[in-house]
């Protein structure tokens, strides 16, 4: 397949009103989506967006593209991703769109979109709406030109699915918790979800002003929510980002709680209690006491490159139901089609609720190898694997780590960044090395 020009690993991304991402890329992107569609008839497409100020413009600009192509819009508002994707099938929609940049700050923009199924629109048909981008906009006949309007009640709609994705119930009555909603799509949504179950709720970032989406809040950002819990001495705090797929826990002493320890303390409740279908998937960055702990338990586990579509990817391919990331995004496909931060949170609060356990107990179950992360401003163009001094700096610290650690090298997929992760025994040689790779990067960028 031809490489993708705008499409990444989460649909297309980038800051608004630079590049390629401006209002006329938006409209000509609705209305490509739109054609695409069309081909099998006239249907609707939902649309949601996150809260930054630039979803205005851009949710305007991509309904215009699919009413000129002849598809009806229903408009969500701000609604988290996998809120949208659920909604994308009880509305019977033939597509869903997410105006979000994730966990971006609030100048970056995006756009994800789903099938009718509320999975992650396939490659190739990404692909087909790049080469639709080329073809000159067209205007379908007066007669058939998309209608839009809002929908009634989304929020509540989805409030009671989080409520009823465990089909055991929960009841989280005596629970104190802390929600950060990262000013995003989630802030009136998440409080509402616990507090219905029961729990004491204190809630954080849930004033979005359209610039303060992630801003210091939110699982890029725990600081705020890991204080709030020790303060009010809450049992959970919850992080989410700003479009709510992905979460990040605190436990009651205020430690974080990660993604890995997330996927593997659901496993192994899943694991003990026979529903887990199979084995887990994690990616490249997966701490690899995840799956010491995994496979010494006769739990298979397989890695996946960086991107939940390429979790999605594996979990499809193998039969299985559950895999994840370390930034907390967790697939649990016997639960949700897409990454829910909201389901997540709900399913590890069954397990503790189920086992009268903390937290902080359930994570015992693994011993994180110490691993640090630098993200390296990426210079336009610039691809670290095409650089010699590089990948002899790379090569040098596989030699140097060698049997004792791993090292991993890559461009996000989401932000313009290098990702440098060195992962081993000693935490102190893993800070020296990994400076080391980064410095590598930068100094060869000079260059570039």
């Amino acid at each position: 397949m031809a490489e993708r020009r705008y499409f990444g690993t989460d649909g297309v991304r980038g800051t608004v009103g630079t590049g390629f991402f401006t209002p006329d890329f938006v409209l000509r992107l609705g209305w490509a989506l739109g054609t695409v569609l069309r081909r099998e008839g006239r249907g609707t497409v939902v649309v949601g967006k996150d809260t930054r100020v630039s979803g205005y413009m851009l949710e305007s600009a991509l309904e215009a593209g699919l009413s000129a192509a002849g598809m009806d819009c229903l408009l969500l508002g701000p609604m988290p991703t996998p809120a949208v994707a659920y909604l994308t099938r009880t509305f019977h929609a033939r597509a869903g769109v997410v105006i979000s940049a994730s966990h971006n700050p609030y100048p970056d923009n995006g756009i994800k979109l789903f099938s009718g199924h509320g999975e992650k629109l396939p490659d190739a048909v990404e692909a087909e709406i790049e080469r639709c981008l080329d073809q000159p906009l067209t205007v379908v006949a007066a007669t058939e030109i998309g209608k839009a309007r809002r929908a009634v009640d989304a929020g509540g709609r989805y409030i009671e699915y989080c409520k009823r994705a465990l089909a055991d119930g929960l009841d989280l009555q005596g629970v104190r918790i802390v929600v950060d909603a990262a000013n995003g799509a989630a802030y009136q949504v998440a409080p509402a979800v616990f507090r219905e179950l029961g729990a004491t709720v204190t809630a954080i970032g849930v004033a979005p002003d359209g610039f303060n989406i992630n801003l210091d809040c939110g699982s890029t950002a725990p600081a705020a929510l890991q204080y709030e819990v020790r303060r009010q001495g809450a049992d959970l705090g919850v992080a989410l980002d700003g479009d709510a797929d992905r979460v990040i826990l605190v436990d009651a002493a205020g430690e974080l709680v990660d993604g890995d320890e997330i996927l593997g303390i659901l496993a192994l409740a899943r694991h003990e209690a026979g529903t887990l279908g199979g084995g887990v998937v994690g990616t490249q960055m997966s701490n690899f006491g995840l799956e010491q702990a995994l496979t010494d338990r006769g739990i298979t586990f397989v890695r996946a490159k960086v991107g939940d579509r390429y979790v999605m990817e594996q979990l499809r391919a193998r039969g299985w139901l559950l895999g994840g990331e370390t930034s907390g995004h967790v697939l649990c496909l016997d639960r949700t089609t897409t990454g829910d931060g909201l389901v997540t949170a709900l399913q590890v609060l069954s397990v503790m609720r189920a086992r009268r356990r903390p937290l902080a107990d359930l994570k015992r179950f693994m011993h994180k190898y110490p691993q640090r992360l630098l993200n390296v401003p990426l210079s336009p163009g610039y691809t670290p694997d095409d650089s010699p001094s590089v990948r002899q700096a790379v090569a040098a610290a596989q030699a140097q780590l060698a049997g004792r650690g791993r090292v991993l090298l890559r461009k996000s997929g989401t932000e313009p960044l290098v990702r440098v992760m060195v992962e081993g025994a000693d935490a102190r040689e893993v800070e020296v090395v990994c400076q080391q790779i980064a410095d590598a990067v930068t100094e060869d960028m000079k260059s570039f």
